[in-house]
């Protein structure tokens, strides 16, 4: 059993995501024997965000030598990705969306004939065998109902991305209101990790 694990807070030690997110690592290798997990930092080893360039290279032009290191990096994170029979991603909401080192690393896994197809009957996920656990963090209250709501673009936008590709049954631990004050965010913090630790093996 392969395990990915993603962050891409760009807060270190500081951020909630990360901590929640390590949790769930924490928890399913306890749980499971011979899980073997592969760490990725997005901030520290981020990618460059799609260029003409690249897209030509995708298409079969020459990569411009300047391009190469980046365009194998691509490759390797899709590989990773597709290796792994679980993925669990730290995704912080910036701006009301997700970190622009996440995005760069969405634009690599989101590749026709590998994560999904085209057909007459439309799109075809090919990656719906994952299991996809993503810990959020949200410095206020997006959730339905709530005035914020319809600018909430970070968990509506994963669960896009991830459908797209097949992905239909994903598992979100939010922690939210961790900007709205000291106790707000204690009690957001310890009510993600305890959802983290009692998450299911299977």
């Amino acid at each position: 059993m392969k395990l990915l694990h993603l962050d891409s807070s760009v807060l270190g030690p500081h951020s909630v995501s990360r901590q929640v997110s390590a949790a769930i690592v924490d928890r399913l290798r306890k749980a499971t024997p011979g899980l073997k997990i592969t760490y990725r930092d997005l901030t520290l080893t981020p990618l460059a965000h799609l260029s003409g360039s690249h897209l030509a290279a995708g298409q079969g032009a020459p990569a411009e030598a300047s391009l190469r290191e980046d365009i194998a990096a691509g490759q390797a994170v899709l590989s990773e990705f597709l290796a792994a029979d679980i993925v669990v991603l730290g995704a912080p909401m910036y701006n009301f969306t997700i970190p622009s080192q996440l995005k760069a690393w969405i634009d690599r896994i989101l590749v026709a004939g590998k994560t999904f197809k085209y057909s007459a009957q439309g799109a075809e996920g090919l990656a719906g065998n994952k299991r996809v656990i993503i810990a959020i963090s949200r410095g206020g209250f997006y959730g339905a109902g709530t005035p914020a709501a319809a600018r909430e673009h970070l968990e509506t936008y994963l669960r896009s991305v991830f459908g797209f590709i097949g992905v239909k049954d994903l598992e979100f631990i939010s922690a939210d209101g961790t900007q709205v004050g000291p106790e707000h965010r204690e009690k957001a913090v310890a009510g993600a990790l305890h959802a983290a630790s009692n998450l299911d093996a299977a």
